[in-house]
């Protein structure tokens, strides 16, 4: 196999788990809402809005492969890391409650989960997007070559 179809399957490799990645945290986040009945807050609406679209985005650029789409989802994904940190440092009380964006419905703090007793769902939306972040970081980097 040349070097540089072993080079385009990796990079689409990388594409695939982010897609992955994104399309499970889209189908996790129904899960809750619509099966488990947790009514989603402000912020959740927030990181929503930036993970659904990158499902798609990231299904279009992967058939066929396109490398455009990086940076058409890398923003997505930096917007919804920076919502889901903010969303976690409100979770975990290093962010006053006085600042909170959800004063009214449910709030931002409600504790729903804990995964293995430590993985909340601000802490999975926070990992799912550094995950996605790095990724597509690393993707960008590779075809900038």
């Amino acid at each position: 196999m040349p070097h540089s179809d072993q080079t385009s399957n990796s990079n689409w490799t990388i594409l695939f788990i982010c897609w992955l990645i994104a399309v499970i945290s889209a189908l996790g986040s129904l899960f809750f809402s619509e099966i488990m009945k947790f009514a989603p807050c402000v912020l959740c609406w927030y990181q929503r809005i930036c993970l659904f679209p990158l499902a798609l985005i990231l299904t279009v650029g992967l058939f066929p492969f396109d490398k455009s789409v990086v940076k058409f989802a890398l923003p997505l994904a930096i917007a919804g890391w920076f919502i889901a940190l903010y969303h976690n440092l409100l979770y975990t009380g290093i962010i006053p409650e006085s600042i909170q964006p959800c004063s009214q419905g449910v709030s931002c703090t409600e504790d729903y989960i804990k995964l293995f007793g430590i993985f909340t769902i601000p802490m999975l939306a926070l990992m799912s997007f550094s995950t996605i972040a790095a990724l597509l970081f690393l993707l960008k980097r590779r075809l900038s070559k």
